[in-house]
């Protein structure tokens, strides 16, 4: 399950607005690479949506089923909202509708059934 937790606004190429959902994660635990700690942290995304700005916010904090993956693409530059340090990076993350099985989150593929 994910949360809808806010709305924000964003502009086409041709300038008309329209809003998009952020969702975000349920809670995972994490271990960082750098100091061996582990912390608390949950995956985000937005995806586009046809709702005015009434609807957008009617809809925070209802869950809706589906999870939050992270996918690879081309690098790009991030900046730190807390430090303003600039990285790079190599993924993002999108809102996949279809509940992963424990297979799949287990051993990260899709999971091949026999015919019966």
């Amino acid at each position: 399950m994910v949360t809808i937790i806010d709305y924000k606004k964003r502009t086409t190429q041709e300038g008309k607005e329209f809003n998009v959902l952020v969702l975000q994660s349920d809670i995972e635990m994490v271990q960082s690479k750098e100091t061996g700690r582990i912390y608390a942290t949950a995956k985000t995304c937005t995806i586009s949506c046809t709702f005015n700005d009434v609807i957008c916010e009617g809809l925070k904090g209802r869950n809706i089923p589906g999870s939050i993956e992270r996918m690879e693409c081309e690098p790009y530059q991030y900046a730190v909202p807390s430090t303003g340090e600039l990285i790079t990076l190599h993924h993002t993350y999108y809102y996949n509708p279809n509940p992963r099985t424990m297979e799949q989150e287990v051993f990260g593929k899709p999971v091949l059934r026999a015919a019966a």
